[in-house]
């Protein structure tokens, strides 16, 4: 009795800090947008900065993107900022990427010297457009997406890189917005941006013209999650200096930093992630002062899973990909000179999102077959659940609240309502499935063995 006793402490006291420590996030989070709108009112901010932009270079790794690649690098091209290249690295893609490329773009295959200061595979050939001089294409073997953009920050030209997704589509000012903390505070490493779900919305020319909500509820709960993870995960850790994770989809980073740190790791599937950690690892360390921060408006919309089978593998290599970044640079952990970084967000991470897969399921299961038994009493059943799912229904909607305070990306009611009703519905049985999954994706680390480019099925509908 007394083991089962031990356990259903653990479990209710693991749910209550998790609820209280998102609760706290929350907090921050709805303090820091307020002043974040409140700097970044007038009309013309962004325009106090146009002469002084620091050119960048937009890395857009593809594999096997044939259905999303054009439309992606003509969006990016129209981009709104002074000086950039993009640099599109075709991955030794299976299917008509580079043939897409070379139609859409008029490519020309020319010369190209370097230094390679990052080992990456061998490089089949280098392409400029005849009609874009900023857009060049690198053709190489397949290493993996680490790989990839590791051969394109050897031959990028300017200071800063940003990496996005060949299935993504920024909006025009994104460049502008995601670039302030570099012109503001010169010890800025790296800054994220926020993602959205494009499924349901309207791309024409390039770019989101309408945002609307898909039909399918799977794709409507990944909306909820998004807006928790961007505008109370990450924004609730910026002001503290601790943010773990800058999405591949979207980031910003200074090259010299990041060739400095070695690059992406080509030996894990979480190499957003991994860098970041490394990054902080490498100069709490040594002593630099420096700032990795995340901006809230700088939008990258991109396709999310719409089929069970392609969400699973996409939310098991993710916390897989989550596991070997914790674990490669743990001595960032309680080190002296971590600060909060190694004594906040670090322990956070594992004890919430790297074994917080283990202990969810096992509590689910636990307590519910403890209850049905007799083993668990009911007051301790009714305080589990409600820990684990009315504090999940509290904090979706605290993200939606903060989504429609701020920037109203989904205006219409009956859009707010549809998202309402998912941030509540989502906590039955959707989130429970997601720790299943989670659960899987930790288990495939703990065996060991690489995963190589996730594949998911591309229905870009929304491309008009």
């Amino acid at each position: 009795m007394k083991v089962l006793i031990i356990l259903q402490w653990i479990f209710l006291l693991y749910m209550l800090g998790l609820s209280l420590s998102y609760l706290l996030l929350n907090l921050i989070s709805i303090v820091t947008i307020t002043r974040y709108m409140r700097s970044h009112r007038l009309s013309d901010f962004l325009e106090s900065f146009s002469d002084y932009e620091l050119p960048i270079s937009i890395l857009v790794p593809a594999y096997n993107e044939e259905s999303t690649v054009e439309s992606t690098v003509r969006s990016l091209l129209q981009l709104s900022y002074s000086e950039f290249e993009v640099i599109v690295i075709n991955d030794g893609s299976r299917d008509r990427t580079l043939s897409i490329l070379q139609e859409s773009f008029g490519l020309v295959k020319v010369p190209e010297a370097y230094q390679q200061r990052l080992p990456v595979k061998t490089i089949r050939g280098f392409y400029r457009s005849s009609y874009y001089p900023n857009l060049r294409v690198i053709d190489k073997e397949n290493g993996g997406k680490s790989d990839a953009l590791n051969s394109a920050i050897n031959t990028c030209r300017y200071p800063l890189f940003c990496s996005v997704d060949a299935d993504s589509i920024l909006q025009r000012d994104s460049l502008k917005r995601v670039v302030q903390p570099f012109l503001e505070n010169p010890l800025t490493v790296a800054v994220g941006g926020t993602i959205r779900i494009v499924n349901g919305s309207t791309v024409q020319g390039g770019f989101l013209t309408k945002a609307g909500l898909p039909g399918k509820m799977l794709v409507r709960f990944q909306i909820i999650e998004y807006l928790r993870a961007f505008l109370f995960g990450r924004l609730g850790w910026s002001p503290l200096n601790a943010i773990l994770i800058i999405s591949g989809a979207f980031g910003l980073f200074r090259r010299e930093q990041v060739i400095e740190a070695g690059g992406y790791s080509t030996d894990t599937v979480g190499e957003d992630m991994e860098l970041v950690v490394r990054l902080h690892r490498m100069l709490r360390l040594k002593g630099q002062p420096y700032r990795i921060t995340f901006v809230p408006d700088p939008i990258c919309w991109t396709e999310a899973p719409e089929d069970l089978s392609s969400l699973r593998r996409q939310r098991s290599r993710w916390q897989k990909g989550l596991a070997e970044a914790l674990s490669k640079n743990i001595r960032l952990l309680f080190h002296p000179r971590s600060g909060t970084v190694g004594w906040l967000a670090f322990p956070f991470m594992i004890i919430f999102e790297w074994f917080g897969p283990v202990v969810e399921v096992v509590g689910y299961l636990f307590v519910l077959f403890g209850f049905l038994t007799g083993l668990v009493s009911p007051l301790v059943f009714v305080i589990f659940f409600t820990l684990a799912l009315g504090f999940g229904v509290l904090i979706s909607v605290v993200a939606l609240l903060l989504e429609i305070i701020s920037y109203r990306i989904y205006s219409e009611p009956r859009h707010i309502l549809a998202l309402f009703l998912a941030g509540i519905l989502e906590n039955f049985a959707y989130r429970q499935l997601i720790s299943l999954w989670r659960l899987e994706g930790l288990v495939k680390w703990i065996k060991g063995g690489k995963l190589q480019w996730g594949e998911m099925v591309r229905k870009a509908d929304w491309q008009k």
